[in-house]
């Protein structure tokens, strides 16, 4: 079974025994005022493992699923074969960074709460797109798939915007920050990547 597999039903059985289990979904998720006062940094990952409902739960594994598979192999060739685990370095550190800053902005706010795979799936996607911007991506509202560097920008620009907005529950600071962690991650560990999809991009023709 590859990394990615394991991954998606890790977060499978921890979402779901959380739901069963109030104490376990109040120990781990995401509070940044518990995380500050009490020292409860593992919070920054557990959390990850955690989700609202099956909805939730689907479209992060599902996203996951369909952009982990090729990241781990872009792993294991850069890294001689260590593909696994260093997806598994890539993607705890993807939700630890994608929460910071949450945490910074909540952290006197005893009633905020986050959760979600969100971080970690946003660096996957963002990665793949790097090495395959031209690959389309399907929305569930849209049956067109969108070119993979275009619906990065979108979903940046989206993103940043909903988060200075502030309204809803969606943590959007958390998809930003993991999106730009992956491409960031990506540039440093392979630079070639960078010119590589300038240049797909520069032949790209919508008709």
């Amino acid at each position: 079974m590859s990394i990615t597999l394991i991954i998606i039903v890790v977060t499978v059985i921890i979402s779901v025994a959380a739901w069963n289990n109030y104490s376990l979904m109040n120990q781990w998720i995401m509070n940044p005022y518990q995380v500050s006062s009490r020292g409860q940094y593992y919070r920054l990952i557990t959390s990850g493992f955690l989700h609202a409902d099956w909805g939730h739960l689907f479209f992060n594994m599902l996203s996951l699923y369909f952009f982990g598979g090729f990241i781990e192999q872009v792993f294991t060739m850069l890294f001689e074969g260590s593909g696994g685990p260093y997806l598994i370095g890539f993607y705890l550190v993807a939700i630890l960074v994608s929460d910071i800053p949450s945490f910074l902005k909540h952290r006197n706010d005893p009633g905020y709460n986050s959760l979600g795979a969100s971080g970690g799936v946003s660096a996957v996607i963002f990665a793949a797109i790097l090495f395959r911007p031209l690959t389309p991506i399907y929305l569930y509202f849209i049956p067109i798939g969108i070119p993979g560097f275009i619906f990065g920008a979108l979903y940046l620009a989206y993103s940043y915007y909903e988060s200075r907005r502030g309204a809803g529950n969606v943590n959007h600071d958390a998809h930003f920050y993991g999106a730009l962690f992956g491409v960031v991650f990506m540039i440093i560990v392979y630079p070639e990547v960078l010119p590589s999809f300038f240049e797909q991009i520069a032949g790209w023709r919508l008709f």
